[in-house]
């Protein structure tokens, strides 16, 4: 068969790249070769036959970085472009949020790393139209003032402790709300999907206004936000719980149509 029709087809190359992100600060690589020499590189590489991307992404950590153990968190997929030789080809770009212990090592592959603040990076310094896009969702998602969530928390809670990667996985895995006075974020609220066998629920987590802001529809704005990204998203009944201390609360819960369901609330510590 000299024709072959499968030979023909542009089918993406695997790629795996890491998200890598301390003290909203997010670790970039200087590129040493080209395409792209000296341009800021997101870590990773292509996949090799029969890997699954978790174990491509490890090993081009390894390899390129020295991180040696890491806990992986899926961020989605990526299309884009490379090239080898002057030949364009497509690729797809498989990214996680990678946690790791320990300092970066370099090979000779990247010249130099620096972790920079996200809301500072320009995406023009950025190798690859993928990782362009992947920056892109990292500057709209990941960009927190995480003392002033800190602060935020502690008036909900004082005994309440927040750790970076697990706001950011709190954002991968359901919607955040954030409302700001000029750049100082004032309140915010958290809801992430749940399927049960019988139908698809939501459930709201963390719903805090600054004590100086109170009194002024923020609530009500962030719970709308809620509800909305709840329905575009076919779910069914939106939980929550509250305590019944907090009078304004719950009395703009009810205004929503929330009603209140008699059960037992246990937890156990694990």
């Amino acid at each position: 068969m000299n024709d072959c029709e499968l030979c023909k087809f542009n089918n993406p190359k695997g790629c795996v790249t890491a998200v890598i992100i301390r003290d909203g600060k997010l670790l970039l690589l200087k590129r040493n070769e080209e395409p792209f020499k000296g341009m800021w590189d997101l870590p990773g590489g292509y996949m090799e036959q029969n890997e699954l991307p978790e174990e491509a992404l490890k090993r081009e950590l390894k390899e390129e970085s020295g991180i040696e153990e890491c806990e992986l968190t899926r961020i989605g997929e990526f299309p884009g472009t490379a090239t080898w030789k002057d030949n364009k080809f497509a690729v797809i770009s498989f990214a996680y949020l990678a946690d790791f212990k320990g300092n970066v090592r370099l090979n000779g592959e990247n010249s130099n790393f620096v972790f920079k603040k996200i809301d500072e990076i320009d995406i023009n310094d950025i190798a690859f139209d993928s990782n362009v896009e992947i920056v892109k969702k990292v500057k709209n998602d990941f960009s927190f003032d995480l003392e002033r969530v800190k602060e935020l928390t502690k008036q909900l809670d004082s005994t309440a402790g927040v750790k970076e990667q697990s706001l950011y996985k709190a954002v991968l895995n359901g919607f955040i709300s954030k409302k700001y006075d000029g750049d100082k974020l004032i309140g915010f609220g958290w809801i992430f999907p749940r399927q049960t066998a019988l139908r698809k629920q939501a459930v709201v987590e963390d719903m805090i206004v600054d004590e100086s802001y109170r009194g002024k529809n923020l609530g009500a704005a962030i719970l709308e936000d809620l509800i909305k990204w709840a329905k575009n998203q076919g779910v069914e009944v939106i939980e929550l719980v509250t305590n019944p201390k907090r009078i304004a609360a719950n009395e703009l819960y009810k205004k929503y149509g929330f009603t209140l369901h008699p059960t037992n609330h246990y937890l156990y510590k694990i």
